[in-house]
């Protein structure tokens, strides 16, 4: 029971509603997952005479319906962003359940190209508003000491809910899967709806005192049959909170264009967009979309959807590894080891397909998916699981909240691009050479980061 009992254990009494709340959360987040990871086997299915819609789609189509999640991601980022601090947390989380839901019922109605386009659109505005809320809102409601668990837990639920898109979209009819998902953002809003109360610090901005009050005491457990002792020490964590939100932006200096270009900012802009360039065009994110039709053209004679199925399982483990070990190896040497890792494992997988079209490779068959899973293990560990962080640390304190959230939406464009152009990269310029041009770009990453990436683990929030 002693267990229960520290701080940042997750079932600790203090504890137990910020995780339950993080988890209603986070179905919206497996939601999300599970249509990116449908599309996957779904598009290989869309692109022959067996179609189960009634028309089959050509190459520039696949590159329009996989890019079209940048293009709301973006719209969801702004969106969400522009309309957070006016109508809060909670609106905004429910808000993001709608165009998830028309989504699949679009999948469902296809009877043109036309369908898919919007309805991939209506998911990345969901994606793109999820990442916007959900971080901020876990910053607002968890305490410090398990807060980078919970944050972590956004990612592992996406991959979860990509592995189960993968496996859906393997072995189930077309359209039976829209009426399964579903079940998904329809629970989470009435959950939502039911059970997730607003932020105290959103309250406390717009001067509702009595209902943050509610709210802090309802995430932190705080019962009226406590001790006064132990009652009265949490008001006083609730009041230091008031008197932060009510009083000390007073004597904040605003924002301006100066603050951008200080020699702090400078300095943080070179890492953050290789941050953010290793991120998309090392493939990784946009291999997941496109993962069965990779298998399809490596040389393997593997079943290709068994492959991606467990390329899904192997995602799960390294955002994992990344919530046991991001604290304690630090970010830079996780950037180091997967941006190294994704290099040398893309350059491989690019000389088998090579060779296996100029030659039998049937023996080695197996070797394009121990590639691949050693190419997004070694991803997920740093590019992906340590993204957010070091996009975040990497800013000086002043700008970090604006600086941030423009590179997300910077971030989104890159989705869009790379969505867009990695199938015709496949058509045109063959696998081996897409493979090698995604290595090329993780392999001056690796390089960048050795010399200029500076270690933010255990770095204050309040520093530059």
């Amino acid at each position: 029971m002693k267990l229960f009992e520290r701080p940042n254990c997750l079932l600790n009494r203090r504890n137990r509603v910020q995780l339950f709340t993080t988890l209603l959360m986070n179905l919206i987040s497996i939601s999300h997952g599970i249509g990116v990871g449908w599309l996957s086997p779904t598009l290989r299915k869309l692109q022959t005479p067996l179609s189960p819609l009634s028309f089959e789609l050509v190459v520039s189509e696949v590159s329009w319906v996989g890019s079209m999640l940048g293009i709301g991601s973006m719209t969801g980022n702004i969106l969400i962003g522009s309309i957070l601090g006016r109508i809060g947390n909670k609106w905004c989380l429910l808000l993001i359940a709608i165009p998830h839901s028309c989504f699949w019922f679009l999948v469902y109605f296809a009877n043109s190209v036309e369908f898919l386009y919007v309805g991939r659109l209506l998911a990345g505005i969901t994606g793109g508003g999820m990442y916007i809320v959900h971080p901020i809102f876990l910053s607002e409601i968890a305490d410090a000491n398990i807060r980078g668990t919970f944050s972590a837990m956004v990612m592992l639920s996406v991959n979860v809910g990509v592995l189960v898109g993968y496996i859906m979209g393997t072995h189930l009819a077309y359209h039976l899967i829209p009426w399964l998902v579903l079940i998904c953002p329809l629970s989470y809003f009435i959950c939502v709806l039911l059970f997730i109360k607003e932020s105290p610090m959103h309250l406390i901005r717009n001067g509702n005192f009595k209902s943050a009050e509610q709210s802090f005491r309802h995430y932190k457990n705080i019962k009226d049959s406590d001790p006064l002792s132990d009652q009265d020490k949490s008001m006083e964590e609730f009041e230091k909170m008031k008197i932060a939100l009510t009083k000390g932006e007073e004597f904040q200096d605003k924002i301006t264009l100066k603050d951008f270009v200080s020699p702090a900012a400078l300095r943080a802009y070179g890492p953050a967009a290789v941050i953010l360039i290793a991120n998309q065009f090392s493939g990784l994110f946009t291999m997941v979309n496109y993962m069965s039709d990779i298998f399809a053209q490596s040389g393997s004679t593997m079943d290709p959807n068994f492959c991606t199925i467990i390329i899904g399982a192997v995602q799960i483990l390294g955002t994992y590894v990344t919530t046991l070990l991001c604290d304690v190896c630090g970010r830079k040497l996780l950037m180091l080891i997967s941006t190294g890792g994704v290099a040398v494992s893309l350059t491989a997988f690019g000389f088998f397909t090579h060779y296996a079209g100029i030659m039998d490779m049937s023996e080695w068959s197996w070797v394009p998916l121990v590639l691949m899973s050693f190419d997004i293990f070694l991803g997920n560990i740093g590019l992906v699981g340590c993204f957010f962080v070091c996009l975040v640390e990497v800013f000086p304190v002043k700008i970090r909240a604006k600086a941030a959230s423009m590179a997300i939406v910077v971030c989104s464009s890159f989705v869009f691009v790379m969505l867009n152009i990695f199938p015709l990269c496949l058509a045109h310029w063959g696998i081996s050479a897409t493979m090698w041009s995604c290595a090329g770009v993780t392999g001056f990453a690796f390089v960048f980061f050795f010399y200029f990436l500076r270690e933010t683990k255990g770095k204050s929030m309040l520093e530059d």
